[in-house]
């Protein structure tokens, strides 16, 4: 891959008189048709041109660009000011992506292996392209195309700017991080106007051979009454769906890519190697995934499509639960998934901004911020209960919490940190976990009244990573 600071020039080829003759004679003709429309091609076409007030000089630069990981490569051109300069773009990376222009020329969106020519026509000043999927960008899915022998008052395109009718996904912001329509009233507010999703954890049911459908949506959902977003689910809701068994269990899973983008499967509750079974699939292919559970644990899975943060961030994780061989008899049993949200614009998937500087501006515990606030969750005094927490991030810590209680057990990642009290009579108040850790906690509510569980990283359990067991007599 060339580096970001690599100036080489690209060689060029000769081009006929006549492709520019054509060139500046459509640009004519679009502007006597509308003299008000720009003199560039909108996104999803192969051919436009920057802004020329410069003499042309008749050659042709012609180069290839490719994808190395997040990378375009070379991701530095440097073209003769007044050359017409064509790029063979093709995508040698993994997963889909694109190459989009400043001045709207677009490649549209390419599968891997895929290629197209981009005409970005008679080159005047420099020219800034990027991938405009959601994350690459933020990622340094960069191509800087340098005018050489430029004035300074040409060194820039006037072409559409990048905050423009072109600008990428996730890069605006939209609203700032401790304000705007998701403040924590608007989010509970909502909250309290939807159903909360069922917290409740089923038993593990007696087979060995366990199948299950993951199909990948993308669809637009509310997150107040004013504001929406666009979320990646697995079956359609975040997280996806909470699966339970027994070690030795075998799990088989089809993945099924009903999206518009390349996604994948990353199961931790597995001990195999990732080349196959976590590889990327096109949009409308599916993929076989089997793995023996050989370990108990509350296992983390998520798209392991690059970059991760911003698939887990949009909504794209879920949990596994392996039953370790000892565990006790509980009255109630409850999974909680915490993770974090990164709003941008309305109706835009996760801010890569927000998401690489790890400022969420809403947490939620199983997707909804305040969701268990607006909907207590019933419990009987003296019961005894069981929380499985999992800490699906994609970046921060949980510190789980019951106010007006304490753990006499604590289970975290593979073992008992704390079991039916500690020696010396200890007893635990918190669960903490980094991205990606889970385990459980147990304990009896003596008294009747609300008793709030939170983050106890408060900042952030004051963005929605709250809830309440409601205990009656």
């Amino acid at each position: 891959m060339s580096p970001a600071g690599d100036h080489s020039p690209v060689s060029r080829t000769a081009g006929a008189i006549v492709g520019v003759v054509s060139v500046v004679a459509l640009a004519l003709a679009i502007f006597l048709s509308n003299p008000s429309a720009p003199t560039t091609q909108s996104t999803g076409t192969g051919t436009g041109t920057t802004t020329s007030s410069v003499t042309p000089t008749g050659h042709t630069t012609r180069v290839s660009v490719g994808v190395e990981g997040i990378a375009f490569t070379p991701n530095h051109i440097e073209v003769p000011v007044g050359d017409r300069l064509v790029i063979d773009f093709t995508n040698s990376g993994d997963q889909r992506h694109d190459l989009v222009f400043e001045t709207g020329v677009s490649s549209g969106s390419l599968a891997s292996g895929e290629t197209k020519e981009l005409d970005l026509g008679i080159i005047s000043g420099d020219v800034e392209g990027w991938c405009s999927l959601p994350g690459h960008r933020e990622l340094g899915m960069t191509l800087h195309v340098q005018a050489t022998g430029a004035s300074s008052s040409s060194s820039s395109s006037s072409g559409t700017s990048a905050s423009g009718s072109h600008a990428h996904h996730g890069h605006d912001h939209g609203q700032d991080a401790a304000a705007g329509p998701a403040t924590p009233t608007a989010l509970t507010d909502y909250a309290a106007t939807i159903d909360a999703r069922d917290p409740v954890l089923p038993p593990a049911t007696n087979e060995t051979e366990r199948h299950y459908t993951f199909t990948v949506t993308e669809q637009t959902v509310n997150v107040t009454s004013s504001l929406t977003r666009e979320s990646w689910t697995f079956n359609g809701d975040a997280p996806g769906p909470i699966l339970r068994g027994h070690i030795g269990d075998t799990f088989h899973i089809t993945l099924v890519n009903n999206g518009t983008m390349s996604h994948s499967l990353d199961f931790h509750a597995g001990l195999v190697a990732p080349d196959n079974v976590m590889r990327s699939i096109e949009p409308g292919q599916t993929l076989e995934y089997t793995f023996v559970a050989k370990n108990a644990g509350i296992w983390l899975y998520h798209c392991s499509t690059a970059p991760m943060s911003m698939h887990i961030a949009n909504g794209m994780f879920g949990a596994v639960i392996i039953d370790p061989t000892d565990l006790d008899k509980v009255d109630r049993e409850y999974v909680m998934v915490a993770s974090e949200l990164y709003l941008g614009a309305d109706g835009q998937p996760a801010d890569a901004s927000l998401l690489s500087a790890l400022q969420p501006n809403a947490m939620a515990f199983n997707g909804v911020p305040f969701q268990y606030k607006a909907h207590p969750i019933q419990i009987k005094t003296n019961e005894r209960v069981r929380v499985w927490v999992m800490d699906a991030g994609p970046n921060l810590a949980t510190t789980f919490h019951v106010v007006g209680t304490q753990f006499d057990t604590v289970w975290r990642e593979g073992a008992y940190v704390i079991r039916g009290g500690g020696s010396g009579g200890g007893w635990g108040q918190v669960l903490t976990l980094g991205a990606a850790e889970g385990g459980f906690v147990e304990f009896t509510p003596l008294e009747a009244g609300h008793y709030t569980f939170v983050n106890h990283a408060l900042s952030l359990a004051e963005k929605g990573q709250v809830g309440v067991f409601e205990v009656t007599d």
